[in-house]
Parts: C-alpha cells; sequence; structure tokens
C-alpha cells in the first residue's frame, strides 16, 4: 500500500464532499441564517449526521475490518458468512433503533435539544423535522458497513466518493429555497433520508464484486460475532468522542438562542481538515497495519505508523494556525451572506479560534485509536474517551451559565487535547508505538514550515482586509486565493526544509 496515494485518494474525495458541503451551508446560511428555523433544521440534522460520522467516519472501520481481515486470511467462505451475520444483525438492530426512537421522537428531541423546550413552535418543528431525517440512520450505516468491505480490500475511493450524493441532494433542494419559503426545511429534511437511500444503493453497487450482501432470518452467533460487537460499540464511542463531544455541545448550546447555529458553521469549517489529517488517514492505514500486526511484522508497523503521525501532524500543524490567525475572516467570507449577519459571523469566529486550537488533538485521537484498532483492543480507547467526554460535559457545565456557549468548544479542545496525551501515553506504557530515528527532525521542520506560512498567511489576511470586509460581495474569492497562495508557499518552504519529500510519493508501507 502507498500510504500517500491512498491518502490522497481518499482525501481528494472527501475534500470534493466538504466543497459541495460548503456550497450547501452557505446556501442554508443565505436562506436561514442563523434564526428559529436554522436551529430546528441544525437539530434534526445533527441527530443522523452525528450518527454517520460515528459509523462511517472510520469507527465502524476500527471494529469490522481487523475482524474481516482475519477471516479473509481464513478464505473467501469464511469471510462471507462472517460478512452475512454482521450485516443481517445490523439491519435488525437498526430497523428497531429507528422504529423505537421515531414512535419517542418528543422525548428524544428534548434530551437532544432540551432548551427548546422554552419554545413551543421551535421544539414542535424540530421534532417533525428529526422525524424525517432519522431513517437516514438505518441507510447510511449499512452503507458504512458496505465501505468497511471495500476499505478492507483497499478500495478507498469509492467509500469515500459516497458523502458526496448527500450534498448534492441537499443542493439541489437549497437551489429551489426562494420559492420554497419556510417550507425549505421540511424539503432538506426529506433530502438527507431520500440521499441515504441513494448512497446505500450506490455503494451496494460496488460492493457486489467482493461480497454479495445476504440477510438472514435466521442467524447463528458465534464466538467471532460475539467479539465483533463487543469491540463495535467501545469503537463508535472512543473513535467518534469528537463527534460525541460535538453532539454534547448542541444539547448545551441549545439553551441559548443561535448558539447551535453558531457551533454549526465553526464545525463545519474544521471539519475538512479533520477529514483529511485524521479520519482519512486513520482508514487508510487500518487494514494494512492489522496485516502487519497479524504477521507480526514489527518493522513495517513502527514505519507505517511514524509515517501516519508524521503525515497528520503535517497536515493539522498549518492548517491550525490558518484558522487561528483568520477565524472571524474565514466564516464571513464563507458563510456571511443573506441572513447570516455579523452577530452571527462574529459567535461563529469565536467558536472557530477555539475549535482550531485542538485541530492537531483532534486528527491525533484518529491515528493513535487506529493504532489500539489494528490489535483488536477497543476498551481502552474506550475508557480513554469516556474519561474525556466526563470532563467535557463537566466544563462546559460548570462554565456555561457564566460565559456562554463558547465555553462549548473550549472544552472540546481541552478534552480533546487531554484524550490524545492519554491515548499516546499507554501506547508508550504498552510499548505499542516507538518513534524512529527522523521523526522528532521531521517534527520540527513542520512545525518551523507551519510558523513561516502562518505570518505569510497573516500578512495576506491584513493586506486584503478590505476587500474581506463583511459587505464585500466577492470575499470568498479572496479568501480562497490566499488560502491556495499559503497552501503551495507551506509546500514549498516543507520541501525547503525536507519536512516533506517529494521521494515519499512513491513509497510504499
Amino acid at each position: 500500500m502507498n500510504l500517500i496515494k491512498s491518502t490522497g485518494t481518499f482525501s481528494f474525495f472527501t475534500t470534493i464532499s466538504r466543497i459541495l458541503g460548503y456550497i450547501r451551508d452557505i446556501l442554508i446560511a443565505i436562506f436561514l441564517g442563523s434564526g428559529p428555523l436554522a436551529d430546528a433544521f441544525f437539530v434534526a440534522f445533527r441527530i443522523p449526521n452525528t450518527f454517520r460520522r460515528l459509523f462511517s467516519e472510520g469507527t465502524f472501520n476500527a471494529a469490522f475490518v481487523p475482524s474481516y481481515a482475519t477471516e479473509i486470511a481464513s478464505g473467501k467462505d469464511q469471510s462471507e458468512k462472517f460478512a452475512t451475520k454482521i450485516f443481517s444483525l445490523l439491519i435488525i438492530s437498526l430497523f428497531f433503533i429507528v422504529l423505537i426512537i421515531e414512535i419517542f421522537m418528543p422525548l428524544f428531541v428534548f434530551l437532544i435539544a432540551p432548551g427548546f423546550s422554552e419554545d413551543d413552535q421551535k421544539i414542535s418543528l424540530a421534532i417533525n423535522l428529526t422525524r424525517i431525517t432519522f431513517p437516514f440512520l438505518l441507510f447510511v450505516s449499512l452503507s458504512s458497513f458496505f465501505s468497511a468491505i471495500l476499505n478492507s480490500h483497499n478500495r478507498f475511493a469509492i467509500a469515500a466518493a459516497a458523502p458526496i450524493i448527500l450534498n448534492i441532494f441537499l443542493i439541489a433542494v437549497l437551489s429551489y429555497g426562494n420559492i420554497l419559503g419556510d417550507k425549505l426545511v421540511y424539503y432538506l429534511s426529506y433530502g438527507v433520508t431520500f440521499a441515504g437511500i441513494v448512497q446505500f444503493l450506490f455503494l451496494y453497487f460496488y460492493v457486489r464484486k467482493f461480497y454479495s450482501p445476504k440477510f438472514l432470518f435466521k442467524i447463528s452467533i458465534d464466538e467471532k460475532v460475539k467479539k465483533f460487537f463487543k469491540k463495535l460499540l467501545p469503537s463508535i464511542f472512543s473513535s467518534g468522542v469528537t463527534q460525541i463531544n460535538i453532539l454534547i455541545g448542541t444539547i448545551i448550546a441549545s439553551f441559548q438562542a443561535s448558539a447551535v447555529s453558531y457551533l454549526y458553521y465553526a464545525d463545519r469549517v474544521y471539519q475538512i481538515n479533520l477529514a483529511i489529517a485524521g479520519i482519512a488517514i486513520g482508514t487508510v492505514i487500518l487494514p494494512q497495519l492489522s496485516k502487519y500486526v497479524g504477521n507480526k511484522d514489527d518493522e513495517k508497523i513502527i514505519s507505517i505508523q511514524n509515517k501516519a503521525l508524521e503525515l497528520s501532524l503535517f497536515l493539522s500543524i498549518p492548517a491550525a494556525i490558518a484558522l487561528v490567525v483568520a477565524s472571524d475572516e474565514i466564516i464571513s467570507a464563507l458563510f456571511g451572506y443573506g441572513s447570516f449577519n455579523e452577530v452571527g459571523i462574529k459567535n461563529s469566529g469565536k467558536a472557530l479560534f477555539y475549535f482550531a486550537l485542538g485541530l492537531p488533538a483532534f486528527s491525533l485521537i484518529k491515528v493513535f485509536s487506529s493504532f489500539f484498532f489494528a490489535r483488536h483492543n477497543t476498551k481502552l480507547p474506550f475508557y480513554i474517551s469516556l474519561v474525556s467526554v466526563l470532563l467535557n460535559v463537566f466544563i462546559s457545565i460548570i462554565f456555561f451559565s457564566k460565559i456562554g456557549f463558547i465555553i462549548i468548544p473550549i472544552s472540546t479542545t481541552i478534552s480533546s487535547w487531554f484524550n490524545s496525551i492519554l491515548l499516546f501515553i499507554f501506547l508508550k506504557k504498552r510499548n505499542l508505538f516507538n518513534f524512529n530515528l527522523i521523526f522528532f527532525s521531521t517534527l520540527l521542520k513542520i512545525i518551523l514550515s507551519s510558523i513561516i506560512m502562518g505570518f505569510l498567511f497573516n500578512y495576506l489576511i491584513n493586506f486584503f482586509e478590505a476587500n474581506l470586509a463583511y459587505e464585500q460581495s466577492y470575499k470568498a474569492v479572496y479568501l480562497i486565493g490566499i488560502v491556495i497562495i499559503g497552501l503551495i508557499s507551506y509546500l514549498l518552504i516543507a520541501i525547503l526544509f525536507k519536512a516533506f519529500k517529494i521521494s515519499d510519493i512513491n513509497l510504499k508501507y
């Protein structure tokens, strides 16, 4: 496997999806802004979308890929039987989960957004919209199962491209925003569920080359299946801890008007880098790392773990610096149109600033967790994540009444750094990770390259300050130009300092 090329392929389609997601969100900002309709829709969208991230962004892979890889080594018949049992159990369990929550949706929405209960109209709308969007959970989770099979066979492109479908559907609906008026939120909600169905069918078409999906009414739950599900829940929690923290933030933010929207727009920006620097790398290395762990090839294990960590920091550190330097300008240029006013920009910018400080930690959690998952260990990352979430909740609740919604990105960042540091400590303590000879030298070069890029980026932001002002119509064009200049300069500086070598592109692991 070529780590950089495979990560590049995964990242390319993920970036396309995020760009379309940005177009979707700018249209939402234009038509809904950060008012009550936006808050209600974001809660309805956040719930199934959080489950999508929990299942599809490496978390289902964490439990399934190592187990499925073991079965593949035993032969096609064994892997088919194992996959069919998991597929059938997923359909049954997900169907009943969706059915139960649909029935008890008022209670469910109250638990997710308790602050809405003070506004009968707002909570009623949120309940109706979430009832429409929630079936998305069933289809996107089954899609994640298909993606995990494709990833197990080192086929990353199709799995990474599948989320594009959701954004295409929602952009299509939003193109009629002027016509639909207040009914827009309902059509968007239906668009979410229909996109889930199409994504499922899309992946079904491609997965048949490696696995023929079958549903069994009578399922024998053997030790292998029990072992998988014992790993699944801890892996979902531990690998998806950032998303869980964000969901908790949404719950707490519901007590402050428009805060859910502020956090949503900030979340959308830093998630672009997280998808590349954390999720893509963690997803790509897992099948190969699982194989090397099974073969006890220590040299290959050390090599791929160091390169994964190095690549994650190479991508996340400069992104964090850029987001800290220009958080307000980025939010303004991306979303400052139509109903999204200057107050919304200021508040979302603050949230983005504090989320950005935690960006390297968010990525490290994904990478470090994959080192445990490749060894079939999901329990320890789970316990660490549980403590991290409790820390996040404690900080948020203690300080929310004093400083408002801004404590949510602050507490998310603090708890994420705590999580990543603990993961690293236990990796070292159990001798599951060792630095190679060149890691620290490369890290120093990455940090130096990032700092120089940061000064250049800050200069460009100040130089084009007038062009990035809220009232400017083409501020997004100037921001994109500045980002491209910053990215190219960073790559050139990194090559000059040998923080990145062009020859690394062809290295296989």
